[in-house]
């Protein structure tokens, strides 16, 4: 495979996770992310081997390089509830195992709020937590945690907070974050003012060969907004020049880029992310 940076986006799964590749075709995506279940919760449907080996099959066949997992939206590793940490933990396990079992190469999620404990505490269990989650782990898929947008009292706004988390974990299986533009933007991180001293402050805490992965979305918000609200490219506060840099980052550094913004629009993003890249 020729290692080089390819735009994709997230792509549904309406139908059944095999026919994800053919809403990624439809989209021009040379990459694709999925939920592998509802985002909302509820059971996960069965990954059999007609699934599997069909969603492979069309991956080969329409030459997509490389798929992205997301987890769930309601992982909390860090919830004062038994059920709702346990149950984190057993869901970005399984995701895990479900991506390996598709062939996808990476998994990101989200760790959850310290709104019950405070910080100190929730870090502590969110550190817990993915420990269990990689524990016994030997699947080929690796883990990413995303940046989030910082509302409320969630964990993994801040670059200095998940380097800790990181460095606490010290597992390969734990290969790096996803850095979504847009979570970073709306906690703080500049991108269209002080791009590459935000890049700077990144890289001190937590290395820039530790990003794997870039959800390339605008932002309808300011920076520092806490509120997580995603723009097409070009059209939000962040604006296409950061986009010129975060392309050329991403050239030079081998990393995908995904783009989450509403079907069918999305499809115009895919075309410009490409063309800029192209010309990087």
């Amino acid at each position: 495979m020729d290692i080089m940076t390819k735009v994709g986006c997230h792509v549904s799964i309406a139908g059944g996770v095999d026919k994800a590749p053919e809403w990624a075709v439809a989209a021009g995506c040379e990459v694709m992310q999925i939920f592998t279940r509802s985002p909302q919760g509820g059971a996960s449907p069965e990954l059999d081997e007609k699934i599997i080996k069909n969603f492979k099959n069309k991956i080969a066949k329409n030459k997509i390089e490389n798929v992205y997992v997301h987890t769930p939206y309601y992982i909390n590793l860090a919830s004062a509830s038994n059920r709702v940490r346990y149950g984190s933990i057993k869901a970005i396990r399984d995701e895990l195992e479900r991506a390996s079992a598709l062939g996808a190469k990476y998994v990101m999620t989200h760790l959850g709020s310290a709104k019950e404990f405070g910080y100190a505490i929730a870090e502590n269990k969110v550190v817990e937590g993915l420990k269990k989650v990689l524990d016994g782990y030997g699947g080929s898929a690796k883990l990413l945690i995303e940046n989030s947008a910082g509302a409320g009292k969630i964990i993994g706004g801040d670059f200095e907070e998940i380097g800790k988390i990181m460095k606490a974990i010290n597992s390969p299986k734990l290969a790096g974050i996803c850095l979504d533009t847009q979570h970073g933007f709306a906690s703080g991180y500049d991108w269209k003012n002080d791009f590459e001293k935000n890049m700077k402050i990144l890289d001190k805490w937590i290395g820039i060969e530790k990003v794997k992965l870039i959800h390339s979305n605008d932002s309808l918000t300011e920076t520092g907004s806490r509120k997580d609200r995603h723009a097409h490219i070009g059209e939000g506060k962040i604006g296409g020049e950061a986009f010129k840099k975060f392309a050329q980052f991403a050239k030079k550094n081998k990393i995908d880029l995904i783009c989450e913004t509403d079907w069918p629009e999305v499809i115009e993003d895919i075309k410009l992310l490409k063309k800029i890249t192209s010309s990087q």
